[in-house]
């Protein structure tokens, strides 16, 4: 059955090219970027460009072109596209893209009915609020507040939400003013194809701070269990020869004070043997 209408040039175009892009590129990132406005989703493509060709086609063409593909592992990639997400080509590695994309978020500011992402809190010091309803609105979170030079100064710092609590009308409406901005915006990797390897990944996450704060844990614990043992690495080793020093002193110790019990034990024979003398002489001149 022949088609009634025929398929447009520029959409053949966009095939070919999405098909040659999933062909020659090292990486294929799919990012969700729901809720990105508009502004934020170019400005994010900016900072990409020269890293990354960022596409949002549409589902049936991204479809079509992975379908086109010689390589069946790829394919894969079709159970995680859903609505609202944009399909990143680079030759950086999956990972190297991924963080690309955390680096590039963007504050954002809080709308009540959010859930906190962690303890929201209003730093104590000055601002540019003028006294007037502001006045009220800080009271009621019970933010402690005095004026100075016609400006609000906040006295103490406080929290005003916690981690996972619903942010309230009231609270949101503070922390614009206050410009505080608790929620970052960006492209949220989803998946990531490695043409490479012919791999894919999930579930990616990329916590670089959290990261390097677990590992200088897992140092802090596995240092002293390494000297403990005797592990002998760059570094422990000043450890394992401060350790050797410490019991050298000890045994230096030990040794001194068996010495020492030791000549005051032949003293004391000494003198024993001296006084049997000293009797015994004494009883051959009684007898004499």
């Amino acid at each position: 059955m022949k088609r009634e209408n025929p398929i447009p040039q520029s959409k053949i175009k966009s095939l070919k090219e999405l098909a040659e892009l999933i062909k020659t590129k090292k990486t294929i990132l799919i990012a969700s970027i729901k809720d990105i406005p508009a502004s934020q989703f170019q400005e994010i493509g900016k900072k990409l460009r020269g890293k990354a060709i960022v596409n949002v086609p549409k589902k049936s063409l991204i479809f079509r072109a992975l379908d086109s593909s010689e390589e069946e592992s790829v394919k894969a990639i079709k159970e995680k596209i859903g609505n609202s997400v944009a399909v990143l080509f680079s030759d950086l590695d999956c990972f190297d893209l991924a963080w690309e994309l955390v680096k590039n978020k963007s504050p954002a500011k809080a709308k009540a009915g959010q859930l906190a992402p962690e303890d929201i809190g209003v730093e104590a010091g000055p601002t540019e609020l003028i006294p007037g309803p502001a006045v009220s609105e800080l009271g009621s979170l019970g933010i402690q507040i005095q004026i100075e030079k016609g400006k609000i100064h906040i006295k103490k710092s406080k929290i005003i939400v916690k981690e996972g609590e619903e942010i309230s009308a009231n609270a949101a409406d503070v922390m614009n003013k206050l410009d505080i901005k608790p929620f970052s915006i960006g492209f949220i990797p989803v998946c990531a194809f490695d043409n490479q390897e012919k791999k894919l990944y999930v579930d990616i996450n990329i916590d670089r701070e959290g990261t390097v704060k677990e590992l200088k844990s897992s140092y802090s614990r596995a240092l002293p269990f390494a000297v403990e043992i005797g592990y002998i690495t760059d570094g422990t080793i000043r450890f394992l020869i401060g350790k050797a020093g410490m019991h050298e002193k000890a045994l230096g110790k030990l040794v001194k004070k068996d010495v020492v019990e030791k000549v005051k034990s032949e003293e004391v024979k000494e003198e024993k043997v001296e006084d049997v003398q000293t009797d015994k002489s004494k009883e051959d001149v009684k007898n004499d």
